[in-house]
């Protein structure tokens, strides 16, 4: 089993979703950087359920730093964080061994652990696990910043309903870092809150897409190939339950363009090269081009829904039906947001100490003294 993701800068994640404690393990950063325990503690409430529209298991998230941290920053050393289990409801997962949930991972997980693993709640594969991947991203999204390096997501869309484009980009990133229910228009808040909770009234659920703007990376980070930086991204994004689709700037609609319509034409600004549309999404050959880095998610509704679903009983051998018990969400786009987030910190800061090497997040540390 690997769980560890980066080059420069990885991030070894473990626990499982009933199990005593949940973590990770961030190596390679930076030393100096201050821990802020503020926008940590914010992060971890952006991944939280709300209401009627998310499961009800709640957790507070009392996560502890237990190595890497002194003095309030970074030493350099690998940092370890630590979140407890506290809300854990066993034993309404006891048949799953031998039925299976519909699109989960608890048939595929039995095939390939021979039935060792840890099946309750998802285990290991569980989005419990994706809190200390925001707690980790909190940190390097906060040391992002320090560089003028800003990450946002809005709910694109969810139950079929449309948000309004990104426009002020970075003002739309700012305003969306502090919201609970990340879209642009609030009247087009209130129309996917009343679908996700109409769809949990039927026992059903809703997915969506999420859009994510990358403001500040400079020009010529990336590699070419296998560690493009659509590469990096796209692998790193889809190890997040749910996600299953990915598109950079325009995306599929590029398909339907001419090379006339669809070229991102160069020019000068005050700010040097820039170009007139950002139909690649911020990237060219693999290697951000100065533009802000465009892209967009595709989240599947949740599977886990309370109507009576077809499965296959694994002791007798026999089709049979799965009536699902427990607490579930309804949709999980509005939290999969903040991880959304965290795991682009993860990816654009390994990026970027391949690049500028291990000191570059570290306060005081100027892109212009590395050549």
């Amino acid at each position: 089993m690997k769980n560890t993701f980066g080059n420069a800068v990885s991030v070894t994640l473990f626990g499982e979703s009933h199990g005593d404690m949940i973590g990770a393990v961030l190596d390679g950063i930076a030393p100096g950087i201050p821990i802020d325990e503020n926008a940590i503690n914010h992060r971890l409430t952006l991944r939280r359920p709300i209401g009627k529209i998310s499961t009800a298991r709640q957790e507070s998230d009392p996560y502890t730093l237990v190595s890497g941290v002194f003095n309030g920053k970074t030493t350099g050393a690998p940092l370890t964080v630590l979140i407890p289990n506290q809300n854990q409801n066993s034993r309404d997962y006891r048949e799953l061994q031998r039925t299976p949930r519909p699109s989960h991972a608890d048939y595929t997980a039995g095939i390939k652990y021979h039935g060792f693993e840890d099946y309750r709640g998802g285990g290991h594969f569980s989005g419990r696990l994706t809190a200390p991947l925001v707690a980790i991203g909190a940190i390097l999204q906060s040391a992002l910043s320090e560089k003028g390096i800003l990450i946002g997501t809005h709910i694109k869309r969810c139950a079929g309903i449309d948000d309004i484009p990104f426009s002020d980009y970075c003002a739309d990133v700012e305003a969306l870092n502090q919201k609970p229910f990340a879209v642009l228009d609030e009247t087009k808040a209130q129309k996917m809150i009343s679908a996700i909770e109409h769809a949990a009234s039927e026992g059903d659920s809703v997915g969506g897409i999420l859009e994510t703007v990358i403001l500040g990376i400079p020009a010529g980070v990336g590699e070419p190939w296998f560690d493009s930086v659509e590469s990096m991204l796209s692998h790193a994004l889809f190890s997040i339950g749910g996600i299953k689709g990915i598109e950079f700037g325009s995306g599929f609609m590029l398909a339907d363009m001419k090379g006339s319509e669809a070229n991102d034409p160069f020019t000068f600004s005050e700010s040097g090269v820039r170009t007139l549309t950002n139909h690649a999404g911020g990237i060219n050959g693999g290697i951000t081009n100065g533009m802000p880095v465009l892209f967009s998610v595709a989240v599947r509704p949740t599977p886990s829904i309370f109507r009576t679903q077809k499965t296959v009983d694994l002791e007798t051998g026999e089709n049979t039906a799965l009536s699902l018990k427990g607490r579930h969400d309804p949709c999980i786009v509005h939290r999969v947001r903040a991880v959304v987030d965290a795991i682009t910190a993860i990816v654009v800061a390994d990026l970027l100490t391949q690049r500028y090497g291990t000191d570059y997040l570290a306060p005081n540390h100027h892109k212009e003294t590395l050549t």
